[in-house]
């Protein structure tokens, strides 16, 4: 051996590194999970040449064996726990998304805020025309179609004896509560017939498209067969609204049919099958979507609430306007308490007596004030048979939405 090998030979012995990979490691835990298994490293030599040139370039070291670096790694990563940042942002996404969701409770507050605000300051609203309507209903009905199934559509036309009673409540019930108070109005505190009709007009439409929003806060099973109930008196309401309108205020109204199935396929039918659509072919898109839908919601009922009153307002603070205020909110109480007492004896022995009671209740103090105030400007000279339909608007969503806080509070 020349004398370059012994200096070099003796300066990789005094290295400490080299030392400790020379020596045999013992015990090691199989990845099998066998343990006390003795095993023994291969030693770590570096590939020494006679060459000079190959002394300048770095040692080749062959690597220590698989189970003895796995070993190692599990020890290291023991003491040293990382947290990803993913989680940290994830964290703080859930926090903002629940903040989000929770904006439904917010609802009874926004209503009563819009409508002081439509009182105090109309034009917050006025710009916010009948012809943006039914996109806006639209979307209510679309938030409502992201988070059902098609399944829950199909579970809601196999009952067809409780969308029987929602009917009866919409068109029955109603009615005659509307010719109660519309009497009331004319007979005992001596308003003008005009009133009266305008009183009698909103219990001859059909249910809202609010009520459908309101049982979806509530009970959110109920949604679609809410849904299919006010769908039928909605379509049905081409034939029974002028019916009615000659039996209680005398005058047939001449309704347009194909308005009338035009507007169901705007405000319900289409925004329904885009949410239940996205929902089940676009889910990631839909779980993204899915924070933002209750605060546009909220935003949305506002607008519906705040119009009609901001518009309307002139008729609204007229000097019949507090009388028939009182006298709305007693139709509606009645039509509330109505739908659900006789709900609750009509199915007392169902499992879910409870929600149905509230849905039916839903869609019995609640109707489409709306079309009855279309029908009123369009079908009538009198200004004050828009009246009572415009006050409505704000009466039956104040008081919906205050069941909607109460109803989910006793939950």
């Amino acid at each position: 051996m020349n004398p370059n090998e012994i200096a070099l030979q003796i300066s990789i012995n005094k290295t400490p590194l080299f030392a400790l990979l020379r020596k045999p490691i013992a015990r090691i835990s199989s990845p099998t999970g066998e343990k006390n298994r003795r095993t023994v490293a291969k030693p770590c030599y570096p590939a020494i040449t006679r060459s000079h040139s190959t002394l300048r370039k770095p040692l080749d070291r062959r690597c220590v064996s698989w189970k003895s670096t796995n070993h190692f790694e599990l020890k290291n990563t023991e003491k040293t726990p990382l947290i990803p940042t993913q989680e940290l942002k994830r964290s703080k996404f859930d926090d903002v998304s629940s903040i989000l969701k929770r904006a439904n409770s917010l609802i009874p507050q926004i209503v009563l805020a819009s409508t002081v605000l439509a009182l105090v300051f109309p034009p917050s609203f006025t710009w916010f025309t009948t012809r943006y309507y039914a996109p806006a209903l639209g979307f209510l009905m679309f938030a409502v179609g992201v988070n059902s199934r098609p399944k829950d559509f199909l579970e809601a036309i196999k009952r067809p004896e409780v969308i029987a009673a929602g009917y009866v409540g919409q068109f029955i019930i109603k009615p005659v509560l509307g010719y109660i108070f519309g009497t009331v109005a004319v007979s005992l505190l001596d308003l003008p017939n005009s009133l009266g009709a305008g009183i009698m007009l909103v219990s001859c439409v059909s249910g809202a498209q609010l009520s459908n929003y309101a049982t979806f806060l509530t009970d959110p099973p109920m949604a679609p067969l809410s849904i299919v109930m006010t769908s039928l008196s909605t379509a049905t309401a081409v034939f029974i609204t002028p019916t009615l309108s000659l039996l209680l205020i005398g005058k047939k109204l001449p309704v347009d049919v194909v308005g009338m199935m035009s507007s169901i396929m705007q405000i319900v039918v289409a925004p329904i099958a885009a949410g239940l659509l996205l929902n089940r072919y676009l889910p990631r898109i839909c779980d993204a979507i899915q924070p933002f839908l209750p605060p546009l919601s909220v935003f949305v009922t506002a607008l519906c609430i705040g119009s009609p009153l901001a518009i309307n307002i002139n008729s609204v603070m007229s000097s019949f306007g507090v009388a028939v205020s009182f006298l709305l909110f007693g139709f509606h109480a009645a039509a509330f308490i109505a739908g659900y007492g006789l709900s609750g004896l009509a199915f007392r022995m169902t499992d879910d007596v409870k929600a149905l009671q509230r849905t039916i209740s839903f869609e019995t103090g609640m109707q489409s004030s709306l079309l009855a105030l279309a029908l009123a400007n369009r079908f009538f000279q009198d200004p004050l048979v828009g009246v009572p339909p415009a006050i409505s608007v704000v009466m039956m969503s104040l008081m919906g939405f205050a069941l909607v806080m109460l109803w989910s509070r006793k939950q």
